[in-house]
C-alpha cells in the first residue's frame, strides 16, 4: 500500500502534508502518524493539511484529522485545511470541523480577494 499522506516543508517554515486517496480504516493511523510525525520533525508554525488528492474520508479518516489537529495544538502550530473538493467540505461542514480546521477563515479571506473587500 502507498503511504497515504506525503510530508513537504516550505520555504517559509510552514510544512503541507497532501493527503493521497482513501482516508480510512486502513490507513487512518498512518495518517494521523504523518501528522504528528511532520508536526515533531519540523517544529512549523503551519501545518497545512491539502485534500487536493483525497478522494473519500470515513469516520476513522476524520479521527485522524482530529489527532492530527490535536498534536499541532499541542505543539502550538496552527493545523489548516486546504483545497477539499465539495464532497470533503460538505463533510467538514455537517460534522462541525470546518471552523476547526481553518476552513471557514480560508474561504472568507478567498471572498475578500476575490471581491476587493
Amino acid at each position: 500500500m502507498e503511504f497515504p499522506i506525503v510530508s513537504e516543508p516550505n520555504e517559509d517554515g510552514t510544512v503541507t502534508l497532501t493527503v493521497c486517496g482513501e482516508i480510512d480504516f486502513s490507513n487512518a493511523d498512518a495518517v494521523a502518524d504523518g501528522i504528528r510525525g511532520a508536526i515533531a520533525q519540523w517544529s512549523p508554525p503551519t501545518v497545512r493539511i491539502d485534500l487536493k488528492d483525497a478522494t473519500f474520508i470515513d469516520s476513522t479518516g476524520l479521527g485522524a484529522l482530529i489527532e492530527g489537529y490535536r498534536a499541532a495544538t499541542a505543539g502550538a502550530t496552527r493545523f489548516v485545511v486546504v483545497n477539499p473538493t465539495a464532497a470533503f467540505r460538505r463533510v467538514l461542514t455537517v460534522t462541525g470541523l470546518c471552523g476547526l480546521f481553518g476552513l471557514a477563515e480560508h474561504v472568507e479571506a478567498a471572498g475578500r480577494e476575490v471581491t476587493g473587500a
